[in-house]
C-alpha cells in the first residue's frame, strides 16, 4: 500500500464528452473507501482551478448526487484548455504544498496528458512528493498505447444514429448530403458512421478520413459515380480530411482561423468546411439530367461530444472503471501514469486496464491503422468489428426495399 499519505486534487480538462462524470464518479467513490487519499477536491475548470483554489470537497457529496452527476454529460467541475509551463507549475506546487495535495488526477486528451506529465515532472525537480495519474477522455479516440478511450463510444453511437437518420432522409429527396465529423487528426469518429449501414445502397457511401490524403479529382469522381449509379449520395468527411499536399482543406479554404492555448486550429465551431465541399459539388459535378442538383451540408458539431440520454453502456462503465482504477493504481508506491484499456479476448470482447508510462501518452496522437480503411474513400469490415463493441446496439429501422 501507499506510504504517502495527504490529500488529493482532480481536476477535467478539454473537450467534454458524455462520460466524463463516469470517470470522475470512478474516483470520488474509490476515494472515499481509501486511507492513503484525506480528502478529494475538485478544481474548477482544471489547472486552474488549482492556482485560483476554486475546489469542490468531493468525499462528502451524497451518493444520490453522485448517480445523477455520473449520468450527466460534459465536465461537471468545469474544463480548461490552459497548457501550464514553468511558472504556472510553481503556482501549482505552492498550492499543492499548502493544501497538502499527495496527488493529482487529471481526465483528459493527449494534451492533459502532457499538462501531467510536465507538472509531474516538475514535482520530481523541486523534489516534491506527488503521485500524478491521467485518466483517459477523448471522444477523437487518438491516444497512443490506449487501445479506445472513454468518449468515444458514446460519440461514435451518435454519429452513427445520426447518418442512420441522414440516409433515410438522403433517400425520401434524394440529392447529396455532406456531413462534417469531429476528427482533427484521426479519423475513428468519422470512421463510426460506417455503423449505420444496413443494406448495400445504404449510406454514408463515402467516408473520408484524415489518414487518407484527398485531392478535389477524387473527391468530384467518388461522388459522380456513386450519384450515377444510386441517384443519391451520402457523405461523411472528418474536420481534418487533408489534401494530398498534407495541409488540412479547412486550413486551405478558411481565413482567419482561430487557435487555441496548444496551437490546434478551431475547425469545428463553422459550417465553412461542409459548405466548401458542397459548393465544389455544385459547381463542379456535371448532371447528366440537366437538372438542378439537390446538395446539403450538415456540420456536427459539438452535439457529438455531450449528448444526454444516447451513451454507449460499454462506454459509460470503462469511463468509470478507469476512474476507480486511478485510486487504486495510486495505493501504489512511487508510480505515475496513464490508466489505458486494452482487449485480451480476441473471441469476445474483453478488456484489462494497466498504467503506461505519461510520456508515451503526451501531446502524440494515434491514427487509425491503414487496415482500417480502403480505397481512400470507406471504411473495412476490421474496423466495424472494432467499433461495435465499443457502441452498442443502434435503433432498428425498416424499409419496404425489403420486400424486394
Amino acid at each position: 500500500m501507499a506510504t504517502l499519505t495527504g490529500n488529493a486534487i482532480i481536476g477535467q480538462s478539454g473537450g467534454p464528452t458524455a462520460v466524463i462524470n463516469q470517470s470522475l464518479v470512478g474516483v470520488i467513490e474509490e476515494a472515499k473507501k481509501t486511507a492513503h487519499i484525506q480528502e478529494l477536491f475538485g478544481a474548477r475548470h482544471g489547472v486552474r482551478g488549482i492556482v485560483n483554489e476554486q475546489f469542490v470537497p468531493l468525499k462528502a457529496v451524497p451518493d444520490a448526487l453522485l448517480a445523477r452527476i455520473a449520468q450527466t454529460p460534459a465536465a461537471a467541475l468545469g474544463s480548461t484548455r490552459e497548457k501550464p509551463d514553468a511558472d504556472y507549475c510553481h503556482k501549482i506546487f505552492q498550492v499543492f504544498e499548502k493544501n497538502n495535495i499527495r496527488y493529482f488526477f487529471y481526465i483528459g486528451g493527449n494534451d492533459s496528458a502532457d499538462t501531467a506529465r510536465i507538472v509531474n515532472d516538475l514535482a520530481k525537480q523541486a523534489g516534491y512528493q506527488l503521485r500524478t495519474i491521467h485518466i483517459p477522455k477523448t471522444i477523437d479516440n487518438d491516444l497512443r498505447v490506449h487501445d479506445h478511450t472513454p468518449g468515444f463510444g458514446s460519440a461514435a453511437k451518435f454519429v452513427a444514429a445520426a447518418m442512420i437518420g441522414d440516409n433515410y432522409d438522403n433517400k425520401s429527396l434524394p440529392g447529396v448530403k455532406v456531413n462534417i465529423v469531429m476528427g482533427r487528426n484521426a479519423g475513428f469518429l468519422t470512421a463510426a458512421s460506417v455503423l449505420a449501414r444496413k443494406s448495400k445502397t445504404d449510406g454514408p457511401h463515402l467516408i473520408y478520413v484524415p489518414e487518407s490524403p484527398l485531392s478535389e479529382e477524387k473527391f468530384l469522381a467518388d461522388v459522380e459515380r456513386v450519384y450515377s449509379k444510386l441517384g443519391r449520395c451520402l457523405i461523411a468527411i472528418s474536420e481534418g480530411v487533408a489534401a494530398p499536399d498534407g495541409k488540412a482543406w479547412a486550413e486551405k479554404m478558411a481565413e482567419n482561423l482561430e487557435e487555441d492555448s496548444h496551437g490546434n486550429i478551431q475547425l469545428s465551431g463553422s459550417g465553412a468546411l461542409g459548405d466548401f465541399f458542397a459548393n465544389l459539388i455544385k459547381k463542379k459535378l456535371p448532371n447528366p439530367a440537366g437538372k438542378k442538383l439537390r446538395v446539403r451540408a450538415d456540420t456536427y458539431g459539438y452535439l457529438q461530444r455531450s449528448f444526454p440520454g444516447f451513451v454507449s453502456k460499454t462506454d459509460a462503465a470503462e469511463a468509470r472503471l478507469v476512474g476507480q482504477m486511478a485510486v487504486k493504481y495510486s495505493a501504489e508506491s512511487d508510480i505515475d501514469g496513464s490508466v489505458a484499456m486494452r482487449r485480451t479476448d480476441a473471441s469476445k470482447y474483453q478488456i484489462e486496464t494497466f498504467l503506461t508510462p505519461l510520456e508515451t501518452v503526451a501531446r502524440e496522437t494515434k491514427h487509425m491503422p491503414p487496415e482500417f480503411i480502403a480505397d481512400g474513400n470507406n471504411i473495412t469490415k476490421a474496423f466495424i468489428n472494432y467499433a461495435k463493441p465499443l457502441v452498442g446496439p443502434l435503433p432498428k429501422v425498416g424499409s419496404f426495399d425489403e420486400l424486394k
